[in-house]
């Protein structure tokens, strides 16, 4: 009986070593793809990090100083990017109002018949300022979170290559242990 559990739990390790070799191809095959994607489109974008001299506060630079003057091609950069350098001048811009502030500001106005037309102007150039900001801003932190997820998909690769790995060893132990314990089992 002893030999038939042994069996039975080694030849199962060996599936799941196999199950966990496939996911861990596919996963590498997904991480290699979804940073090929993202560096393609951020490098289609041909966006240049500014130089050092041209940012303007200390989170700037310790956000951006190691990418200064490079090309924009992953995640990393495009989120620093995004949060340090885009948001930072759309607050300027807006002295910190968001976008549907300046935009219910915009509306507000724009329904005022004695609005001054140069301060409507004013305010919809604004609002498009800010609009263009945020898009922008969420395609580059949509490809900041497809890196990341890339980068997931590689752990979860390795982590599945080391557990098929594990299981084959474990697998190959139990069925030696199965024979030895049959050999023993047989009368001489």
């Amino acid at each position: 009986m002893r030999t038939v559990i042994d069996r039975l739990v080694s030849w199962t390790g060996l599936v799941m070593a196999l199950v966990l070799l496939a996911a861990g191809g596919l996963l590498t095959f997904a991480s290699s793809y979804v940073n090929d994607q993202v560096s393609e489109q951020l490098s289609m974008q041909d966006i240049t990090m500014p130089q050092k001299d041209a940012l303007e506060s200390d989170a700037q630079h310790q956000a951006l100083d190691k990418f200064a003057g490079e090309k924009m091609t992953d995640g990393d950069q495009a989120k620093a990017f995004a949060d340090h350098y885009i948001l930072e001048h759309m607050n300027a811009s807006s002295e910190g109002r968001t976008y549907e502030e300046v935009s219910a500001e915009f509306i507000a106005l724009s329904q005022d018949p004695d609005a001054d037309p140069a301060a409507l102007e004013e305010l919809g150039q604004l609002r498009q300022t800010l609009f263009m900001g945020n898009t922008l801003r969420g395609l580059l932190l949509n490809a900041y979170a497809f890196d990341t997820m890339g980068e997931i998909a590689m752990y979860a690769a390795i982590a599945s290559f080391i557990g098929a790995v594990v299981l084959l060893l474990l697998a190959l132990l139990g069925l030696r242990h199965a024979r030895r314990a049959e050999n023993e089992a047989r009368p001489n």
